[in-house]
C-alpha cells in the first residue's frame, strides 16, 4: 500500500526550509526529500559542519544558513537526505530514489523548492579543462573548504561574480583579473531603476561593499569585455577578449565563467505544469497564482525556482506557500491565512525592489546567449551553434526537433546546458519570439535510475 503523506517538500534550501518549518507550525505532515546530504540547498551547502573559520571567510549571510538549518532539523519535519525525485505525477505521486532503494509516496500536496542553477556561458573554449562556472568554484569552496590553488580570472556578469571574488580575496587567493562583460549601456539602464531600489537598501550595501573590496585589492578589473574565448590545446591556458577596441590576453589556468542564475524547471516541465518565458530573466518561469499554486492542482512552488528573487526572498516565499497549502487543505481560513502572510508579503516585497537593477545591470549578453557560429552550445553532444542555425534552414522549428537533426539536448544534462540557447537560436533564425519557439519537452527520469532500482519501489 503507498504511503500518504499531507505535504511533501522537493529541496531543503531556503525556500523548503521556510516551507517545512512553517508547514509543521501550522500542525501539517511533512516530509521534505532533498537530494544532498545535509539541509541548505546550494546557498546553504555545507553549512552545518563547515567550520566556524570557513564560515566566517563566507560572509554574514551563508552563517546565518546554519540557525536556519537548526531551526529546521529540530522542528520535527521528517526529513529524507539523499533523495532522488526522478518521477512526479500529476496525481501528486512522488517516486524518488535514496540507498539505492526506489520509494513512492502519494501527497495531498507537493511544494517544489528545486532552486535554480547557473545560465551556461556558451564561449569558445568553454569545454576545455580548467573552465568551470563561478557556481562551481563557490560549492567547492562551501562544502570542502577548497579554493584555486592557482591564479584565477573571473569573467561574465552578475552579482555571484563579485560575492565569490570578496570570498575569495577574504581566503587570501590572488584573483588574476575580473572581467566583466556588463556595458556602460546596461548600466545607464539600470540607473532608472536606482530609487526603487533603495528600499533595498541593504542589499545595495553589500553590493557596494564588495565592489569596494576589490578595488581596494587592486585586481586587475576589465568592463565592458566582449568576444570572451579560451585559448589552449588539452587544457585551459589563457582567456581572450576586447575592451574599448582592444584585444587582451590574460595567461591562466582556471577560468569560471558567469552569467546569472535560472529557476531549475526540469521538475515542473516534467509534471506538465505551465509555463511562460519571462523576458526579464530571459528563462522559463513556471505559471503560478498568489499562493503558489501552479496549473497542476496541489502542486505549488516556492523560492528561485519560481523566479529569481534570492535567498532571502526565497525564504519569505516558502513560508507564504505554506500557508496557501494550508489554507487548500482546509486547515486554515482565508482571513487568517491572509494576516499570516500579510508581513511576510511586506518584507518579500523589499527584498524584490532591487531585482530590476540587478536585471538591467547584469542582463546576459546577446553574443554569450546566441553565439558564434563554431561555439559548442550541446556539450554532452558536441553540437555547435551553427548545427543548430543549419537545422533551422533545414525546417527545424524547435527544440523538440533539434533531437531528431542532430541529438542536441538528448545529452546526460538533459538539456539543461543548452536549452536556452537552443531556443533564442531557432527563435533568431525564424524571427520568431522564444515564447513561439518553446522549450524541451522534459520526460522521466528526471535522475537517473536502474532498472535493479526500479524493481525495488515500493
Amino acid at each position: 500500500m503507498i504511503e500518504t503523506i499531507e505535504v511533501v517538500i522537493i529541496g531543503a534550501g531556503p525556500a523548503g526550509l521556510a516551507a517545512a518549518h512553517q508547514a509543521r507550525a501550522l500542525g501539517l505532515q511533512v516530509r521534505v526529500l532533498d537530494e544532498q546530504h545535509s539541509p541548505g540547498g546550494q546557498i546553504y551547502r555545507g553549512v552545518r559542519h563547515a567550520p566556524a573559520a570557513r564560515q566566517a571567510l563566507l560572509g554574514t549571510d551563508y552563517q546565518g544558513g546554519a540557525a536556519l538549518v537548526r531551526e529546521f532539523l529540530a522542528s520535527g519535519v521528517d526529513y529524507v537526505p539523499g533523495a532522488s525525485v526522478w518521477l512526479i505525477t500529476a496525481e501528486r505521486r512522488v517516486h524518488y530514489l535514496v540507498a539505492g532503494n526506489a520509494r513512492v509516496v502519494q501527497a495531498q500536496r507537493v511544494i517544489f523548492c528545486c532552486g535554480a542553477y547557473e545560465r551556461p556561458m556558451p564561449i569558445p573554449g568553454w569545454t576545455l579543462p580548467g573552465v568551470m562556472t563561478a557556481g562551481a568554484g563557490q560549492v567547492l569552496f562551501k562544502s570542502s573548504g577548497q579554493v584555486p590553488a592557482s591564479n584565477v580570472v573571473l569573467a561574465g556578469s552578475g552579482p555571484l561574480l563579485y560575492l565569490l571574488a570578496w570570498q575569495y580575496l577574504q581566503a587570501g587567493i590572488k584573483i588574476t583579473a575580473l572581467v566583466d562583460t556588463s556595458s556602460r549601456r546596461d548600466l545607464g539602464g539600470a540607473l532608472r531603476h536606482l530609487p526603487a531600489a533603495f528600499a533595498g537598501w541593504r542589499q545595495l550595501a553589500k553590493g557596494i561593499g564588495y565592489i569596494s573590496a576589490i578595488r581596494r585589492a587592486g585586481i586587475a578589473w576589465y568592463r565592458g569585455a566582449t568576444k570572451l574565448s579560451v585559448e589552449g590545446v588539452t587544457s585551459a591556458e589563457a582567456l581572450s577578449f576586447e575592451v574599448g577596441g582592444r584585444t587582451l590576453r590574460i595567461a591562466s589556468e582556471l577560468i569560471l565563467l558567469h552569467q546569472g542564475i535560472v529557476p531549475n524547471t526540469q521538475p515542473t516541465l516534467a509534471l506538465g505544469a505551465t509555463h511562460r518565458w519571462d523576458e526579464r530573466q530571459l528563462c522559463w518561469i513556471a505559471q503560478q497564482n498568489a499562493w503558489g499554486e501552479l496549473s497542476v492542482p496541489g502542486c505549488f512552488i516556492a523560492g528561485d525556482a519560481a523566479g529569481i528573487d534570492g535567498a532571502q526572498a526565497a525564504y519569505l516565499q516558502g513560508q507564504v506557500v505554506a500557508i496557501g497549502v494550508a489554507l487548500s487543505l482546509q486547515r486554515l481560513s482565508a482571513k487568517d491565512a491572509g494576516h499570516r502572510t500579510a508581513p511576510l508579503l511586506k518584507a518579500l516585497r523589499r527584498y524584490r525592489c532591487i531585482r530590476p537593477l540587478l536585471e538591467t545591470l547584469y542582463r546576459p549578453q546577446e553574443e554569450f546567449r546566441r553565439p558564434a557560429n563554431a561555439t559548442v552550445v550541446c556539450r554532452c553532444e558536441e553540437v555547435t551553434a551553427g548545427d543548430i542555425r543549419g537545422y533551422a534552414a533545414l525546417g527545424c522549428l524547435g527544440p523538440n526537433q533539434t533531437k531528431a537533426f542532430g541529438r542536441c539536448g538528448m545529452g546526460p544534462c538533459q538539456g539543461r546546458m543548452c536549452g536556452l540557447a537552443v531556443t533564442e537560436l531557432l527563435a533568431a533564425a525564424h524571427d520568431m519570439t522564444p515564447s513561439d519557439v518553446g522549450y524541451y519537452r522534459i520526460r522521466p527520469p528526471l535522475k537517473p535510475i536502474t532498472l535493479a532500482e526500479l524493481a525495488t519501489e515500493h
